[in-house]
């Protein structure tokens, strides 16, 4: 059986490969393997390609949301208002700066944080307000960035999933106080290990993630704070050199990839994700649909040995490692409905047009075999 791979990293670095050992061997031999030129090399270019004052790299998209809600010196104890449907790391930062993590649900179109709901669970205790672009889906920046300014609470983004992703041509990670970034493998830019990245136009709040990412010291062995080791590896940041230039190619292709998908699945019981808004660039993280039997779905795929996975299975609020939040199942009904029915499937640019068709025969033929029960 020819087996579809929900992902294949190994594609891409084939592809790459004469210019990712070059990128690596130069660093190997220079013996500057953590931080160093190729890293600040790597800050600049990003700065230049998001068209901000500053990056810091660090070790993770994790760190970067750790570091940059750190950086903010809240008072400890401050809450910060979020998503209960994305990745655990985007509230356990927020507990691991010290904070409190307030959830509010998400919106039934994009799947990102509610401005609307977002503003009901504020209370006088809320210092910041952390929305998720999810799957390359941007929330709302422009409702969240006035509702930020009107109260005065620190607007952070988990751009995790959206590089490349604009809106009205600025980019996901330039609206706030802080852009958070994840080069996490699977990404659209992603290293070959771990690796993230703060953009900010505030010196002062990247000077402060600098000092965080290596144990809080401010030069030459004066240790003014309490930080940790989140330094980016150089070799890390050679391969992300090496594929920055490429990202745009690879956010055009992941697009054409989702017009097949919503072109061969119109008509179905499938609920495809709604399409971009006016003035909304979309880099495609992740391609999930909707179905009320999608447990039989992933089944029905994976048999016939096509990938496809579950993000996310069950909302943060309903997680264990929460539980002393004190939610409760039904609180967050628009999350819920879609932990319960969503299914991603495969998407990367290395993803060849016969196998695409090949996961769409497989669910028009479930389709049809088991139409009609419509989501609410």
């Amino acid at each position: 059986m020819d087996v579809v791979p929900f992902f294949d990293l190994s594609a891409q670095h084939r592809s790459l490969a004469d210019d990712l050992l070059t990128a690596m061997r130069e660093v190997a031999l220079s013996g500057r393997c953590i931080l160093g030129p190729v890293v600040e090399a790597f800050e600049d270019d990003l700065a230049k390609r998001l068209g901000v004052e500053h990056v810091v790299a660090v070790g993770s998209g994790t760190e970067a949301l750790q570091l940059s809600l750190r950086a903010l010196d809240l008072e400890p104890g401050s809450e910060v208002v979020t998503s209960p449907f994305t990745f655990v790391a985007t509230a356990s930062s927020i507990v691991q700066a010290g904070l409190r993590p307030v959830f509010a649900d998400i919106d039934a179109s994009t799947w990102c944080l509610d401005p609307d709901a977002a503003t009901r669970a504020m209370s006088l205790r809320v210092r910041a307000v952390l929305p998720v672009h999810l799957f390359g889906r941007m929330a709302d920046m422009v409702a969240f960035d006035g509702i930020c300014r009107d109260r005065g609470l620190a607007l952070v983004e988990d751009a995790a999933q959206a590089f490349g992703s604009t809106l009205d041509g600025r980019a996901a990670g330039t609206w706030g106080a802080a852009g958070c970034f994840s080069f996490y493998p699977t990404k659209i830019l992603g290293a070959a290990g771990d690796a993230g990245a703060i953009a900010t136009d505030d010196e002062d709040l990247a000077e402060h993630a600098r000092r965080l990412r290596s144990h809080g010291d401010a030069g030459r062995f004066e240790h003014v704070e309490l930080g940790g080791t989140h330094r980016m590896d150089a070799i890390q940041a050679a391969i992300l050199r090496v594929k920055l230039p490429r990202v745009d190619r690879w956010v055009e292709r992941r697009a054409g990839i989702v017009e097949t998908y919503r072109r061969e699945l119109s008509g179905t019981d499938f609920v495809l994700p709604s399409p971009p808004s006016p003035g909304e660039r979309v880099a495609w993280n992740l391609f999930c649909l909707r179905h009320p039997r999608r447990d039989e779905v992933r089944e029905h795929l994976l048999r016939r040995g096509l990938g496809c996975e579950i993000y996310y299975p069950v909302p943060l609020h309903l997680q264990p490692c929460f539980s002393w939040m004190g939610c409760s199942r039904g609180m967050f009904p628009v999350a819920e409905a879609l932990a319960s029915s969503i299914l991603a499937l495969p998407l990367y640019p290395e993803l060849e047009d016969s196998r695409i068709l090949r996961i769409v025969h497989a669910l028009r033929e479930f389709d049809g075999a088991h139409r009609k029960r419509r989501l609410p």
